[in-house]
């Protein structure tokens, strides 16, 4: 099958080879296998040489994307710095990629190249991930589009899409074991020293509050979350804070924030925990008090809910310090 890795304008040169290196890697361990090679990798743009990382590497394209009538599967990859520079830089490239998906070729977007997939129109009414720290943003450039947050990978109609960072490298070898074998995926896992199996990326996650609202009573009240998240705070005080029924705060809320006050005071709860666990010696009873919960299992499940790991799980994972339990 033929395989075509778009090198963008303005292009990440982490996130452009892996695909091109994995799928031709993959050939090399099934020639192994005794078995045939799968995949006929190719880099395609819109210039035969592209620059990448601003210009501190160049990458020789072996097609122009006009000339490309037909591909098994297209690769997008992110562009580098502002999303909408690298979205105007490569607005030549959009309809060849609507084109080729309407042709059969199946398309999949890496990390934040799925804004560039976006622009296609092709997701409008289908769900998509992306990079969690862009997730508000791209749900307010394409609100027809459905971003499953935290996912790792996400299909749909033969249109493929990552999570932030490395969960291009999780996406590839779903591809690698799609259209060859899980063996040969599995393999390639052990080369790279690849999580096979991971499916979220709410562990990376760090929560920053939807600020750019436009409502200033609404902020007022994150503020005092975000500052008073220990103290026991209820719907009521958060209304009266700024003089609204209870229902008419909790729609403002909702509409400002994309979360309900009950789900931004247990993310910004959970993410103070975080940091107490990554650069602290306490155990999770005592971040458990300092954070505001007195119920264990409510902490441990809310925190299971938001980071994908229990509060053990995170510690012994990201803690900068040694912890005992």
């Amino acid at each position: 099958m033929r395989v075509s890795v778009f090198v963008p304008q303005y292009g990440v040169i982490e996130a452009v080879t892996p695909a091109f290196r994995t799928f031709n890697t993959a050939n090399e361990f099934l020639t192994v296998f005794g078995k045939e090679p799968v995949f006929d990798v190719e880099y395609v743009g819109l210039n035969e040489y592209v620059p990448a990382n601003n210009g501190e590497y160049t990458i020789k394209t072996d097609r122009l994307i006009s000339d490309v009538d037909h591909t098994d599967l297209l690769i997008i990859p992110p562009t580098f710095g502002n999303m909408d520079e690298g979205i105007q830089a490569n607005a030549e490239a959009i309809p060849y990629f609507k084109k080729l998906h309407l042709n059969g070729s199946g398309i999949a977007s890496l990390c934040i190249g799925a804004f560039l997939l976006a622009e296609t129109g092709l997701l409008n009414g289908k769900k998509c991930s992306t990079h969690w720290a862009y997730i508000d943003e791209f749900k307010e450039k394409y609100p027809q589009v459905e971003v499953e947050d935290g996912a790792v990978i996400t299909e749909h109609d033969n249109i493929y899409s990552s999570g932030g960072a490395s969960s291009l490298w999780n996406l590839i070898l779903y591809l690698v074991e799609k259209f060859s074998d899980r063996e040969t995926a599995i393999i390639i896992s052990k080369y790279f020293a690849l999580d096979i199996g991971r499916d979220s990326q709410s562990q990376f996650a760090i929560f920053r509050g939807q600020k750019n609202h436009g409502d200033a009573a609404i902020q007022e009240v994150q503020d005092y979350i975000e500052k008073n998240y220990e103290d026991k705070i209820t719907v009521e005080d958060l209304a009266n804070l700024i003089s609204v029924s209870r229902r008419t705060f909790e729609r403002r809320f909702k509409e400002a924030t994309n979360n309900t006050p009950l789900e931004y005071m247990q993310r910004v709860r959970v993410e103070a925990a975080k940091k107490f666990f990554e650069a602290s010696r306490k155990n999770v009873s005592e971040v458990m008090y300092d954070v505001g919960y007195t119920d264990t299992k409510a902490f441990r499940d809310t925190f299971r809910k938001i980071t994908g790991l229990t509060p053990i799980e995170y510690r012994n994972r990201f803690a900068r310090v040694a912890n005992e339990v």
